[in-house]
């Protein structure tokens, strides 16, 4: 499994022989390597409606006819648009051909703001388990820090988190460290920062606390094998 970190929560997972995409934010997006009108994606998972984490899925899926796992309401929110989605939901799990995915509770909130600003509920937002090839991985979407982060470590072997630290909106280092110790990832990689000001983060000093040899912080674009 190649794990490509994107800017802000953009990361891309390719095994076998599938690209996944997790929450595209790309266009409008300073921080990230990826052209919308290029990349490659036969899964998208999201885990939540903001705009920072749909970002160019509608384009992107319908392009490279690529299913979108989301919750529920998401899900039928971009099924409308014409879109191959699949409803999941907190608590469920389910084996799709590229890989297990299982969807975990976030503290966060989830609306999808339309250009006009009309602001639509798309459900609850949520954390994602995506397992391959014995490997798992933990997309902790954006979240607060919450004490089930450590029945989630125990139930899950989980070799990569990934972990927003941008504080403001989500987690920030301190709590995100709590965080990393709680879920026992073999690796931890921080998310969710350095996009705008107001979530201006130090990756590297977060990931030189992270338990020694467990931390990394990515650049744009820079990747990892699982």
């Amino acid at each position: 499994m190649k794990v490509t970190y994107h800017g802000h929560s953009v990361v891309k997972v390719e095994a076998n022989g599938k690209t996944i995409l997790f929450d595209p934010f790309i266009s409008g997006n300073g921080n990230t390597d990826l052209n919308a009108d290029e990349v490659k994606a036969d899964v998208i998972l999201l885990t939540h409606g903001h705009n920072d984490h749909v970002g160019d899925t509608e384009a992107i899926a319908k392009r490279c006819d690529a299913l979108v796992v989301a919750p529920f309401e998401l899900a039928s929110y971009l099924g409308n648009k014409g879109i191959n989605t699949h409803p999941m939901y907190i608590g469920g799990s389910r084996e799709f051909d590229f890989g297990k995915v299982k969807f975990t509770q976030a503290f966060h909130g989830s609306s999808y703001e339309e250009e006009d600003g009309t602001i639509v509920y798309t459900g609850m937002p949520t954390g994602i388990l995506l397992t391959i090839d014995g490997k798992t991985l933990f997309h902790a979407g954006d979240t607060g820090l919450f004490s089930d982060m450590k029945m989630i470590g125990e139930m899950n072997e989980i070799d990569l988190a990934l972990l927003p630290i941008g504080d403001n909106f989500t987690m920030g280092p301190e709590d995100a460290l709590v965080a990393a110790e709680w879920l026992k990832a073999k690796t931890v990689v921080p998310i969710h920062y350095d996009t705008f000001d107001l979530i201006a983060q130090d990756g590297r000093a977060f990931a030189e606390k992270v338990k020694p040899g467990n931390g990394k912080a990515l650049e744009v674009g820079e990747s990892l094998q699982l």
